[in-house]
């Protein structure tokens, strides 16, 4: 893990990878370049172009798809917008309760008569059914850092006759995935994979792509883009290349390096070394550990309390659905963990605290059982009780996501 830290000029106190990843050096080199060369008067097109096929195949070897079935996108809801577009009329879609507006509120406007039912994720495999056409979950739940029973959904959609679609824009960058288990994948990069903003990726295998129609089709969806620019544009792309969107260049060139550091990373061990954070500082508030290691933590916080002490301190979390949310990333170490554990008096023991301590009330909305890492599709457990929002309550971290 210390190799991969270098790359990082910061990190000490910034517990929000979960909202928004710091850049590493190599990302910043090279949109500082990418700037240089541009204000010059000496833009290199060729040299972007190149970035998003970098990105890309990177990308693809993060999470173990083909490169012909990668396409490159800008913002989840984008994705998934067009998935939903292609859905048959008066298609089910089923979706967790509570999942990110992003993957949820597309197919809700879809029209059509395309059908929203949620469940909790917990059970979300066994809510679907023969009419289910879809099921749609994020890997990793945004507001409460849940990980989801992927392996049981995928079966369940399978035996249903189902397709899946899975967001793993709160997975990807620590948790091992394989896009391959579902018939489309969907990540904004710019958190656990620190890439800048705007840098999306759609995995979908052949057979589902076949029943998507490209309605966001543009000159870069050509076979040959650069032949594809006027008119009609030409043939699209015969691969998943046909689903992409006009790249934002410099956050390509920014976000290539950052998905070669990681696509070369042990992401084995980085997992073990972010959950293993995170369960220090679960021991730490005296919070039952997931079935499912996860590396973001969140428990109730509806007055803001907690995450006014965090924030008091230095520290960057964030707020969530009325819960404080950390999150533990390769930059992050136990000294981390310590100063969080200070900030909100917990001195940094390991145990349970009493009913008036900092979260008396947390512990019974913490999810139940423990369990240790047997790999990311055969990992079971329950979340918890979401109170209401209360992020605006602290001048804490208030970004949207």
């Amino acid at each position: 893990m210390s190799t991969l830290a270098s790359h990082f000029t910061g990190g000490r106190d910034y517990l929000a990878a979960c909202t928004l990843g710091i850049p590493a050096r190599g990302t910043v080199r090279a949109v500082r370049a990418d700037l240089d060369a541009a204000a010059s008067g000496r833009p290199d097109i060729a040299a972007a172009s190149r970035a998003v096929e970098d990105a890309r195949s990177a990308y693809a070897r993060l999470v173990h798809s083909p490169v012909g079935d990668v396409a490159i996108a800008s913002q989840t809801s984008v994705m998934v917008s067009l998935i939903a577009a292609s859905l048959p009329e008066g298609a089910e879609v089923l979706c967790p309760e509570g999942d990110f507006s992003s993957l949820v509120a597309p197919f809700v406007h879809a029209g059509r008569g395309i059908r929203l039912r949620t469940a909790p994720l917990a059970h979300l495999a066994d809510a679907v059914t023969s009419d289910t056409s879809l099921v749609a979950f994020s890997l990793v739940q945004s507001a409460t850092g849940e990980v989801a029973d992927a392996a049981g959904i995928a079966a369940a959609a399978t035996r249903a006759g189902a397709r899946t679609l899975c967001d793993l824009t709160q997975a990807a960058g620590w948790l091992p995935v394989d896009a391959t288990l579902f018939d489309a994948t969907v990540c904004h990069a710019y958190k656990w994979l620190c890439c800048p903003r705007g840098v999306g990726f759609l995995t979908v295998t052949p057979s589902f792509a076949a029943t998507l129609r490209p309605v966001q089709a543009g000159w870069y969806s050509g076979d040959d883009p650069w032949s594809s620019c006027y008119g009609t544009g030409g043939p699209l792309a015969s691969d998943a290349r046909r689903f992409d969107v006009s790249p934002a260049w410099q956050a390509f060139v920014g976000a290539a390096p950052a998905l070669e550091m990681f696509a070369d990373a042990d992401i084995t061990e980085l997992h073990a070394h972010a959950t293993g954070l995170a369960a220090r500082f679960r021991a730490g508030l005296g919070l039952a550990h997931p079935t499912r290691p996860s590396a973001i933590v969140t428990w109730p916080d509806a007055t803001g309390e907690a995450l006014a002490r965090l924030t008091a301190h230095g520290i960057t979390a964030s707020g969530r659905a009325g819960r404080a949310r950390v999150a533990f990333h390769v930059f992050n170490d136990d000294a981390d963990v310590n100063r969080a554990l200070e900030a909100l008096g917990a001195g940094g023991a390991v145990g349970a605290r009493g009913a008036s301590g900092v979260l008396g009330a947390g512990r019974a909305h913490a999810a139940e059982g423990a369990g240790d890492v047997v790999g990311v599709l055969h990992l079971s457990g329950a979340e918890g009780t979401v109170a209401p929002d209360s992020a605006h309550r602290v001048g804490a971290l208030s970004y949207s996501i």
